[in-house]
């Protein structure tokens, strides 16, 4: 018998602490930008962004697969209803559909 995977909430858990965050601004190749701010339904995304962003120092492909696994149980559900979760959907376009490498800047308290 194989142990459960475990969840986004265990996931979570093992990020680095985000206290001294607002949020984090994504900034795309052609400058557009998306902000992800550290409020209830969205503090998550933050938590795993953040991570990303202080390993590999952007959201690149091989990040984004990271992402994808951070996220457990909800890319599973991001497949199958698109447009549902932006933030797993992002990062499903760059780790399978080569969607340009994102800047990530931490919103500071």
């Amino acid at each position: 018998m194989t142990a459960p995977s475990p969840s986004f909430n265990d996931i979570l858990a093992t990020l680095p602490d985000i206290a001294h965050l607002a949020g984090v601004v994504l900034t795309a190749p052609d400058g557009s930008t998306t902000t992800l701010e550290k409020r209830p339904g969205q503090a998550g995304s933050v938590a795993v962004y953040h991570a990303l962003w202080l390993t590999f120092g952007e959201i690149n492909a091989e990040a984004a697969r990271q992402g994808l696994a951070f996220y457990a149980e909800h890319t599973a559900d991001a497949r199958q209803r698109l447009g549902a979760h932006p933030n797993i959907d992002r990062l499903l376009a760059i780790a399978e559909q080569a969607a340009p490498t994102l800047h990530c800047t931490p919103i500071l308290l």
